[in-house]
């Protein structure tokens, strides 16, 4: 695949494409994804770490055969580097959840390959983070170059289009200014509004909501056996024979096939475990459901639920309550608890918008998708705003005591 250089010839960057994730040096990709970790602190987005996305390669859930084939950029100054991006050549349009498949369909119909195509996006992965990484100091040169090169390299492949999904709100506004289109999408989110505990929060309900939660925590937690919650040296290999077989339950109900490999929760044991945070539901001794989060710098990311033995509402408790707990108790201020969900906003998680951009060479398709998108934004807009009128918070100061 030609790369993407820039045009000008008298500019000192230089991006180029290589092969993987694992043929840059950690400490080179990390300096770009997570300046702030310098501190001996954790990643603000841990999904865009070298040791993640290597995780990934080395376990063979992206590569040869599943539709996603790295191709990261790294972009240079004199041979130091300033920036990268999490690139990755698509065969299809699965694992992304910023849906483009009725896009695919009319571009083929007017007689053009919709794929391949590129991405720039953590695999598997919806939760918003940078996806342009740069170094301190040189922020905007390396983003420009960034994002000039990824078109480069659409363009000069001949392919339909490129797309960077779940990126920052910056990014979508930086690279709107540098000709890329932004689209909206939504989430729901839990943000920590100075609470200090779970009766904090469950006090800022309106009382229905608050005793359905409560209700809904004593029929979970009731299920037979104890709720434990895991990370670092406390995961042990034998949790993840565990998890296994949940993650296959819910892969094999949702979506079909598991995008993760057995050998990336191998990776994670060996690389993630300090990232992570295992909450599983055991009863006498034997894990029967479990939800594994990724722990951020200031977020708490729910990625995978499943279970082999079904109880009522310990699906909420597991990933949603022991959530937000947690994440209080470890001074974390947001839950990202994954893609989609309207049964969410019930126990406090709220609308928010997520950002993605979005480029096609063919000045047509990119028309038709700009008028797409212009009124999709205003649509996700709206809905918000109904959505977050109808939260579980109060609507007024004093309430009638309980």
């Amino acid at each position: 695949m030609h790369d993407g250089a820039p045009d000008q010839a008298e500019t000192a960057v230089e991006v180029s494409v290589h092969q993987s994730v694992g043929a840059i040096l950690p400490d080179e990709w990390d300096a770009c994804a997570a300046p702030e970790a310098g501190d001996g602190g954790r990643a603000l987005h841990p999904f865009t770490t070298h040791r993640f996305l290597t995780a990934l390669e080395r376990s063979g859930s992206v590569g040869r055969g599943t539709g996603w084939q790295p191709q990261p950029l790294v972009a240079r100054i004199d041979g130091r580097v300033i920036g990268a991006a999490p690139l990755y050549v698509k065969g299809h349009s699965q694992g992304e959840y910023i849906f483009d498949h009725s896009w695919a369909h009319a571009w083929e119909r007017a007689g053009g390959d919709y794929y391949p195509k590129l991405q720039i996006a953590v695999p598997f992965t919806p939760a918003t983070g940078r996806r342009f990484l740069v170094a301190e100091g040189d922020e905007e040169t390396a983003f420009a170059a960034l994002v000039q090169g990824a078109v480069n390299v659409t363009d000069r492949n001949d392919l339909s289009s490129l797309h960077v999904t779940f990126c920052t709100a910056e990014e979508r506004e930086a690279g709107e200014a540098m000709g890329l289109l932004g689209r909206s999408s939504q989430q729901y989110h839990w943000l920590d509004d100075g609470y200090g505990d779970f009766d904090g929060f469950l006090a800022a309900l309106s009382s229905r909501k608050r005793k359905n939660i409560r209700k809904e925590r004593a029929q979970a937690q009731g299920f037979g056996g104890e709720i434990v919650r895991l990370t670092g040296d406390d995961i042990r290999p034998e949790h993840w024979d565990h998890f296994w077989r949940f993650y296959q339950d819910t892969g094999a109900r949702k979506w079909g096939q598991p995008y993760l490999t057995r050998a990336f929760f191998e990776e994670a044991q060996a690389s993630l475990r300090d990232d992570l945070l295992l909450v599983l539901a055991v009863d006498g001794g034997t894990p029967v459901a479990g939800a594994l989060n990724v722990i951020g710098r200031d977020t708490l990311y729910g990625r995978y639920w499943g279970c082999t033995a079904h109880h009522p509402a310990l699906h909420f408790e597991l990933c949603y309550y022991q959530a937000m707990e947690w994440a209080l108790e470890h001074g974390l201020t947001r839950v990202e608890a994954g893609a989609q969900g309207e049964h969410k906003l019930a126990r406090g998680y709220l609308p928010v918008t997520c950002h993605s951009l979005h480029h096609m060479p063919d000045a047509g398709f990119r028309r038709a998708v700009a008028q797409f998108l212009e009124a999709e934004g205003r649509a996700v807009e709206e809905e918000n705003e109904i959505l977050t009128a109808y939260g579980p918070f109060r609507k007024v100061a004093v309430e009638e005591q309980e």
